[in-house]
């Protein structure tokens, strides 16, 4: 079952559409070994992709994987950037045969489906993010998006998801995701999951957000209460 998951969820594209159509949010239900209820969540942004795994009823987190994606015909290829179960396969592509239509999406000769979420709205933010810096003391600090340690966010019309992991050390720092909302200048964040702490799991948190020259500004109070400032760039 896992095994089919990851494959199902590594690489995604259809019969007769364009990679347009597959941008926006997916999910799926399904069993554990154990019992337990699975929420799986896939987003797709413009050549980026993150899937998440966790249990419905507790927001317990299972794992994560994605990195970028191309589409060539009914095959989509995956180069993967980060993989909380096989580190090793970071830096890897993989490529599989998919089918969609509107609503869903399932891999050739596999009975799992996603079904669609959204098709990319109607949140402003949706796109994938590089955090590129911090306002500090009325002055902004600079990070290189191109290093390996790279800190991203990836939102469809209604989902988020926050990466933190190391393209050449092959480690995993952290996740988090849920639900979100852009109304008046102000984007919450609804937690569903969060691979660090599960009792951040059903806290919402609020923030002011603006569009400065095409950069996220990300202005607030952290989960301790410290003020913050971040600022993401659209990752290229």
């Amino acid at each position: 079952m896992k095994k089919i998951m990851s494959l199902l969820f590594c690489a995604i594209v259809a019969f007769g559409v364009n990679a347009q159509s597959v941008i926006g949010g997916w999910e799926m239900y399904s069993t554990s070994k154990e019992g337990n209820n699975l929420k799986s969540v896939v987003i797709f942004a413009d050549g980026y992709q993150a899937i998440s795994i966790y249990e419905a009823d507790s927001g317990k987190f299972i794992s994560a994987n994605g990195g970028t994606w191309r589409l060539d015909g009914n095959t989509m290829t995956e180069k993967i950037e980060f993989d909380t179960v096989k580190p090793e396969r970071v830096g890897s592509e993989v490529s599989f045969e998919v089918e969609i239509t509107d609503n869903t999406i399932q891999i050739v000769g596999s009975p799992m489906k996603l079904q669609r979420i959204d098709n990319g709205t109607p949140g402003e933010l949706q796109g994938a993010w590089l955090m590129s810096g911090r306002m500090r003391d009325g002055k902004e600090q600079s990070r290189d998006v191109t290093r390996p340690r790279k800190t991203m966010k990836i939102l469809s019309g209604t989902r988020f998801q926050w990466i933190a992991y190391n393209t050449k050390t092959k480690e995993f720092k952290g996740t988090g995701g849920g639900t979100y909302t852009t109304i008046d200048g102000q984007y919450t964040e609804n937690i569903e999951f969060f691979s660090r702490d599960d009792s951040r799991v059903g806290a919402s948190l609020k923030f002011d957000f603006s569009l400065v020259e095409g950069n996220w500004h990300h202005k607030g109070f952290s989960s301790k209460g410290d003020a913050l400032h971040e600022i993401w760039s659209v990752r290229d």
